[in-house]
């Protein structure tokens, strides 16, 4: 799974819960809020998201967010984490 493919989960759900708002408008850069999607809608494309790649976020971390690239930093970072914990290690 590539930060891509994170930023395309998230976009998905940004414009499943939004009306009016465009692929072409969802700017990594910019805050959820600033496309006008209330704070009830942006639990639901967090929590959409997490179900979709499989992984799990603190509720502090998300806390700490201030836009769209944080988000899928966060969620892809998790990804990978869960992706090496996964992994088993070769012993030598």
């Amino acid at each position: 799974m590539t930060r891509e493919d994170v930023l395309a989960v998230v976009t998905k759900h940004i414009l499943d819960v939004t009306e009016g708002v465009t692929p072409d408008r969802v700017d990594p850069a910019v805050s959820m809020k600033d496309l006008g999607i209330n704070s009830l809608d942006i639990v639901e494309v967090v929590s959409a998201s997490m179900r979709e790649l499989k992984v799990k976020v603190p509720r502090s971390e998300l806390s700490k967010l201030t836009n769209i690239d944080g988000l899928v930093d966060l969620l892809y970072a998790s990804a990978l984490e869960k992706a090496a914990a996964a992994t088993p290690v070769e012993r030598v």
